[in-house]
């Protein structure tokens, strides 16, 4: 090479080599191309000046000695460097892979103090502004609606004589003027979360008394509202106040800074349970067969659908099918950026007709209001800067975030490294731990029943945190009350509901003996001394026969109940008999529309009271399945029904009969005049007239 600052002229020399060693003019992978290279470099190649043609090379058997050996520990040190390269290059190939399709390098998550780096990496606040304001506006709604704002005096009136089913018996109601005062705390809340002011004291005023709220009424649990209550709390522990709010305008620190990535992970995750653990509560034999919401198809939303499907299929496909793909996928769509706008589209249009299909409040506008978390964060920036310029003066601003302390920064020739410039301090590592925790616990929760025990009926578990929306349809064809006095033994009969507001205790046994203490302490004002009470209810779940639910034999009062064991006096559901849901849906189709039936199915050694009306003109059994006794009380005869059998129930010079029958699986169809008068003791007494629906 040239030393006098010149460029190098061309190799183009005479030179004694080493044997074993070519010098050639292709320099790729022959060894004669390290040679030169290193020649070069170690300045063994001298110019001479008297050649006219360029440099001219010699070399003594001791320098071409050296130079050899020289060559050969350069050719190594070569290697090692290429493949040293080739490894970092493919490092940063798998970092820029992961991070384009996960938002981070899996080198995030190769230790803790990283992972909490991670967690608390700065970003946009935009998003979870926008997010926060419409959460509280669309709870600010809710509180007048589902919550009970607007008929308060109805369920709180003072001096109401009411069963009430909160979660702890130890929660009672306030009077009605402080009920009111609890509301308006809870309306305040959610309007300050709205508008961020006084953020942080807004979430606790919206918080505390919603879930107050929430445990004094388990007739009133779903999930769309125990998800409320979740996400109420997550924002008391995120920085939503930081874009589009008062605070910000009040406090330049928190105008426009950044927040820590856990605040969209948390509420991105918390979403993802709500639809994928739906998904797998979807994967329920009831819900795979087309068995859980039946008549669905039959709403003019799906007409479209049936203009090319059958009703059937509209059922099987539609809502059922594509209920379950869409809430396995939506979650693992709406995270990935390619996927993400059929994922938003098909959300989108599920929610709006789940808002014509269902009385839910404000549940599909609030999941709506989630989707856009899963976009970038800097979403409202980039859409606000596309408008016009005299409404952005009225629009939160499009300047960049500014740093905030509760955020973890990395220089940008650190970033490689994962070297911090600002120390990851307490604050952070709380924010980590809370995040994974929280995340932890919810995905277990909806498989907690086996601690629960008590709550679990044919069902696991109340609405709630199980997420299993609309996997379980019941109908419920039979409801009766009987009491008896303690002392003199007298029996009588009550209304089903009697002292309460809600029908929801039919279904659960923890609510059902609830309601049996508070009805053995009213019934003792009306004189009836020690009562015992006995329910005998009837349920089709998910179109199956009626059937018994609890054991009618049992004093419900003194029965045995706890939070976390089997309870003894359920009876279970005849599993068995599932097969039976076709032959029945057959059997409803070859009648005619003037013809109902009701299909029940009993346990051996078990009775049941029917009273037949006058007005059905035409009742008979038809027996199944199995062996049956009927007794026809007024004309004091009995008859035995097997398999195939049919009888009339009901003479036409008789008027009304009452009908006792013993055992299992068989229908009753009847051609009715009119709809019978109910009878006192219970919601009726198997009405022929009364459809499964």
């Amino acid at each position: 090479e040239s030393t006098n600052g010149q460029a190098p002229q061309p190799f183009l020399g005479r030179a004694s080599v080493v044997p074993g060693w070519s010098l050639g003019s292709e320099f790729r992978s022959e060894p004669g191309a390290g040679l030169r290279c290193c020649l070069r470099r170690l300045a063994l190649c001298q110019p001479d000046p008297s050649s006219s043609r360029g440099h001219h090379l010699e070399m003594g058997p001791g320098r071409v000695a050296a130079a050899g050996a020289q060559v050969a520990e350069s050719l190594d040190s070569q290697k090692k460097q290429s493949r040293k390269r080739k490894a970092q290059d493919a490092v940063s190939t798998h970092c820029s892979w992961t991070k384009s399709l996960l938002g981070f390098e899996s080198a995030d998550l190769s230790s803790w103090n990283r992972f909490v780096c991670l967690l608390n990496r700065p970003t946009d606040p935009a998003a979870l502004g926008v997010f926060r304001f419409l959460f509280g506006l669309l709870m600010a709604l809710d509180i007048p609606q589902e919550r009970g704002l607007s008929y308060l005096d109805h369920r709180y009136l003072d001096g109401l004589q009411v069963c009430r089913f909160p979660l702890f018996n130890f929660l009672e109601p306030l009077p009605l003027d402080w009920m009111y005062v609890v509301y308006m705390v809870m309306l305040l809340g959610a309007l300050g979360i709205m508008l961020g002011c006084f953020y942080r004291l807004s979430c606790l005023l919206f918080l505390l008394p919603y879930w107050y709220i929430f445990f004094l009424d388990k007739t009133a649990w779903n999930n769309h509202s125990y998800l409320y209550g979740l996400i109420g709390f997550q924002l008391t522990f995120m920085n939503a106040n930081r874009y589009w709010s008062i605070d910000g305008f009040w406090n330049p620190r928190k105008r426009n800074a950044h927040v820590p990535l856990w605040n969209y992970t948390m509420l991105r995750f918390q979403i993802f349970i709500v639809y994928f653990i739906a998904g797998i509560k979807k994967l329920d034999a009831d819900w795979v067969e087309g068995y859980s919401m039946g008549s669905l198809a039959k709403h003019w939303l799906f007409s479209p659908f049936r203009l090319v499907l059958s009703e059937e299929m509209t059922n099987l496909l539609v809502v059922h099918g594509g209920g379950l793909v869409l809430d396995l996928t939506a979650g693992f769509l709406l995270f990935f950026d390619a996927s993400r706008p059929a994922a938003l589209f098909f959300v989108s249009y599920f929610h709006c007709m789940n808002s014509q299909l269902f009385s839910i409040g404000m549940f599909s506008y609030t999941m709506l209001a989630t989707s856009p978390l899963f976009c970038y964060p800097d979403w409202p920036r980039r859409l606000i800067a596309k408008l016009p310029a005299f409404l952005q003066k009225f629009l939160p601003s499009t300047d960049p975030p500014q740093p905030s302390q509760e955020c973890v920064y990395r220089e940008t020739g650190q970033q490689r490294l994962g070297r911090t410039t600002q120390k990851v301090g307490l604050r952070q590592k709380l924010g980590a731990i809370f995040t994974v925790l929280y995340v932890v616990e919810q995905f277990f929760l909806p498989y907690s029943h086996f601690i629960t025990q008590g709550y679990n009926n044919w069902t696991n578990g109340l609405y709630g945190y199980s997420w299993d929306m609309m996997v379980h349809s019941r109908s419920h064809q039979h409801v009766k009350i009987t009491y008896r006095d303690g002392l003199t033994r007298e029996l009588g009969y009550l209304n089903p509901g009697v002292f309460t507001q809600s029908r929801r205790w039919k279904d659960h046994a923890d609510m059902l003996k609830q309601y049996a203490t508070c009805l053995s302490h009213l019934l003792q004002n009306y004189n009836i001394s020690q009562p015992e009470i006995y329910f005998d209810i009837w349920v089709s779940i998910n179109d199956r026969f009626q059937q018994r639910l609890f054991d009618p034999h049992v004093d419900i009062v003194r029965a045995e109940w706890s939070p976390f064991k089997k309870t003894p006096w359920l009876k279970p559901l005849l599993v068995d008999l599932s097969p039976w849901r076709t032959k029945l849906q057959e059997i409803e189709k070859s009648l005619d529309n003037q013809t109902e039936v009701v299909f029940i199915a009993d346990f051996p050694g078990l009775h049941l009271e029917n009273f037949v009306s006058e007005d059905l003109g035409n009742t008979s059994l038809h027996l199944l399945k199995g062996e049956v006794v009927v007794e026809i009380v007024n004309k004091q005869m009995n008859y035995t029904l097997k398999e195939g059998d049919r009888m009339q129930v009901r003479d036409q010079n008789l008027g009304v009969w009452e009908v006792k029958f013993l055992q299992l699986n068989f229908r009753i169809s009847s051609e009715p005049k009119a709809l019978p008068q109910m009878k006192e003791e219970g919601e009726g007494s198997f009405p022929a007239t009364h459809p499964m629906s």
